[in-house]
């Protein structure tokens, strides 16, 4: 198994609701990844919001690909980013929104929300 997270780990199934606008979110509360310059752990609530368009995305891959990001180093942004080109890539939504809510670390925290259309 590759474990670098690809929209290829996203599997879809057909939108039997095609015909009408709807929207599904999303809400991954253990969320993890690496900081890359500390190596320290970072934690998140990612919620993906989206209107389906000819697919939606089974849950079960969604899953496995978010936890392919557990030992990964990478920044705030870019993984909420990624999480939404990979996304996009996979199932074509009408619009999506991913928001990653970073829990604090050093005082800080950090909310980043990535949408299309823009």
């Amino acid at each position: 198994m590759n474990n670098a997270p690809s929209a290829k780990s996203l599997e879809t199934v057909e939108n039997q609701y095609m015909d009408r606008e709807y929207e599904v979110k999303i809400s991954i509360p253990e969320f993890t990844c690496v900081c890359p310059r500390t190596g320290q752990p970072d934690y998140a609530v990612i919620e993906i919001t989206y209107t389906p368009h000819k697919h939606i995305v089974e849950l079960k891959s969604l899953k496995l690909y978010i936890q392919q990001y557990r030992n990964m180093g990478i920044f705030h942004e870019a993984v909420t980013n990624r999480i939404l080109d990979d996304f996009r890539e996979a199932s074509n939504p009408r619009r999506i929104l991913v928001l990653g809510k970073f829990n604090a670390r050093g005082g800080i925290t950090t909310n980043v929300r990535a949408f299309w259309p823009e």
